[in-house]
């Protein structure tokens, strides 16, 4: 075994996570890290092996330990946990910002930058130090004493902000539960729905049927409820979590929140000289300008609008010609459902059979395996922190090359949503061992029920395909710099490439028999409704793309243009461009804004864009397989070393333009959403 594969077993320790010292643990790691990088920075003639491999060895100790607790506290939420992670968000917001505006270690890297040796880096190591430079001077390095003091109080609140927000809005989406004790009110629920509800009932040991916020159960009720005031009641309790409004109103409101974030934003911005908060963030990004983002959302808006002012006013006649005259935001979902099953006779609901969880995480490994030439293997023996989390290592050539963490259930005491994130970090150790990547995935589907695996939406099929792709930059990456290895130093506005790239298996013909067999029969999913479902594909694209759209002006102009104004201003911004791109209106007591975890208690604020830019590279990315074949081995090793292997170690349009030999084109984007024709 070589030490490589030896590294890979650098997995974390989930009962080593304990709340009632996590704190003092970090404060211990933290003093000792401060300690190190104070004799690194005070060097005459700094090179990579004196300082920069010790400041990654410095990053990584760090993530290690941090990173099981972070992810813990967001997939097992305890009271205990919450309060001892909260307590160390300051200690390591002031951690980061002493290193950004340590002028000695700043000098040091300079130093580094400017010596003979640079120029005998390789080209990752290179990116690395210029970020490092970057970055200093967006952490205030070059600021007066006193503006330095501000931008660290500033940082250190934004942390605990973003770090509460989420915790109020885990709280108000587990606060509400509607109990039923007869099934009545639940007509036109699928039955895999009715077991779980039934499920979730007996679990807070109660008779009869249980709603509750989490998505699954959301979704089914606004997908499938015949009852429009059930349907009502739900979309009021869901809109409205966190907010001043509904039945929790002022219970986990975040409106303070917000507003102090934007705040703090702009004046962190100003602090640095940048005009916004939106300029200060894309910096680091590929788009070089707001005037660039607010064009290209705008000219997908101008494209899009008419298309789902189509679709809409089909979704309105139909509704009218069911009975509804009136149709309402808790009535689109319901009938665009029973729209979509009158025109392609398609539901999620029929899929779900053919879409076992198993079979599905199967056929993506296999999908993945043609295209990269690398297979996964479960070990059940790892320790894991749940008993629905399933562990994998991922092999290239018969040799270990990282690992993942896949949990993939909604349950109580889990942040909604879906995402990836890393435990290690590819890279190369003092010794010149190799450190393998391991990551996480995590998402809430519907748990098994009633003696049935879980079974998924294509909807979910594709969430757990985008969320692999990020896993696959992650994993896959060949650069063994920590700064620029996976995922790390990828410009944010292209990091949803890979994800959203992958997607586009879960519709393709060749590859929908290996995601696909009826859990009952085995049957891959005939060829009848693969037809259906393929027709449905764009079934309203056009409302689903100025959605998107809406949210993105929102987060970009909101952070543009904000400056003080109040939390009745972030309304307002949010009706006119609903006013501007949208089709559908909300009523008024919609808080959508008090949810957008995103962009308020992610790392997303003046990004949202960043999915739509994105899906410009990956859509053009996949048109290159559409030409020369889905599973065309060259193609996937082309994908594999332009892409995937690099990491952040290269500007990601350069990258791109060396996969499909020139730069992106949205016709492809527009054309695969059915926005422009073939």
């Amino acid at each position: 075994m070589t030490q490589a594969e030896k590294l890979v077993q650098n997995l974390p320790d989930f009962q080593a996570v304990d709340p009632a010292t996590l704190q003092s643990e970090l404060e211990s790691l933290l003093d000792q890290n401060r300690e190190a990088i104070a004799k690194l920075a005070n060097q005459a003639s700094p090179d990579w092996n004196t300082l920069a491999q010790p400041m990654e060895d410095i990053s990584d100790a760090l993530n290690l330990l941090w990173s099981p607790a972070s992810h813990l506290n967001s997939v097992l939420n305890s009271e205990a946990l919450r309060q001892a992670y909260n307590s160390c968000i300051p200690l390591l917001s002031q951690y980061s910002t002493e290193i950004g505006q340590n002028l000695a270690l700043q000098a040091a890297y300079k130093k580094l930058a400017e010596s003979p040796a640079f120029a005998q880096l390789d080209r990752a190591r290179k990116k690395a130090i210029t970020n490092t430079l970057r970055d200093f001077r967006l952490a205030g390095v070059d600021l007066p004493d006193e503006k330095k003091v501000r931008y660290k109080e500033i940082s250190r609140r934004l942390a605990e902000l973003a770090s509460r927000f989420s915790d109020n809005l885990l709280d108000a989406t587990q606060a509400w539960t509607l109990h039923l004790e007869g099934k009545e009110a639940l007509s036109g629920l699928p039955e895999t729905a009715l077991e779980a509800a039934a499920q979730a009932a007996e679990a807070k040991g109660k008779a009869g049927y249980l709603l509750t916020l989490e998505f699954p159960s959301y979704y089914a009720v606004m997908t499938y409820a015949d009852d429009r005031n059930l349907r009502h009641t739900l979309y009021q309790a869901y809109s409205t979590r966190a907010s001043d409004q509904g039945p929790q109103a002022g219970q986990f409101d975040n409106s303070a929140l917000i507003t102090e974030i934007l705040d703090l934003r702009q004046e962190k911005a100003k602090i640095l000289g940048f005009a916004s908060y939106a300029d200060y963030s894309l910096a680091t990004k590929m788009a070089k300008s707001p005037d660039q983002v607010l064009s290209f959302l705008s000219e997908l808006a101008r494209k899009s609008k008419p298309i789902a002012e189509r679709d809409f006013k089909e979704l309105k006649a139909y509704a009218a010609s069911q009975g509804c005259q009136d149709l309402m935001a808790w009535d689109v979902s319901y009938y665009s459902e029973k729209l979509r099953q009158h025109t392609y006779a398609i539901s999620q609901e029929a899929l779900k059979p053919y879409f076992p969880a198993e079979q599905v995480i199967n056929g993506l490994f296999g999908i993945v395996e043609k295209l990269f030439g690398v297979t996964m293997e479960e070990d059940p023996s790892v320790e894991r922190y749940h008993p629905d989390v399933k562990f994998y290592r991922l092999k290239h050539e018969g040799r270990v090359i990282a690992a993942i963490y896949m949990d993939l259930y909604a349950r109580e005491n889990k942040r909604g949503g879906a995402w990836m994130a890393d435990y290690a970090v590819r890279r190369r150790l003092t010794d010149g061992g190799i450190q393998l990547p391991v990551a996480f995935i995590t998402c809430n589907f519907s748990k098994p029920t009633g003696g049935r695996p879980a079974l998924l939406t294509h909807d979910e099929v594709t969430t757990l395909f985008h969320e692999y792709g990020h896993a696959l930059h992650h994993m896959l990456t060949e650069v063994d710099c920590y700064d620029v290895s996976g995922i790390n130093g990828v410009a944010w506005d292209a990091v949803e490439l890979p994800s959203q790239f992958l997607e586009n298996w879960c519709w393709q013909e060749d590859a929908i028999p290996a995601i696909s067999a009826h859990y009952q029969t085995g049957e891959s999913l005939p060829k009848a409704m693969l037809n259906r479902l393929l027709a449905a594909r764009n079934f309203q694209s056009g409302m689903m793309m100025v959605r998107q759209l809406e949210f993105a002006l929102f987060d970009f102009r909101l952070h543009l243009n904000y400056s003080g104004q109040g939390i009745d201003y972030v309304q307002a911004l949010l009706d006119q461009v609903r006013s501007e791109v949208s089709v559908i209106r909300p009523p008024e007591f919609n808080r959508f804004q008090h949810s957008f975890s995103h962009i308020f208690a992610g790392g997303y604020a003046a990004g949202y864009y960043s999915y739509k830019w994105a899906e410009v590279l990956s859509a053009d990315a996949f048109s290159l397989f559409e030409e020369n074949g889905i599973f065309d081995a060259d193609t996937g090793r082309k994908f594999f070393d332009c892409i995937l292997s690099q990491g952040g170690s290269q500007d990601p349009l350069d990258l791109f333009v060396s996969f499909r030999g020139r730069e992106p084109n949205v016709e492809a984007l527009l054309r695969h959403n059915g926005i422009v024709g073939e």
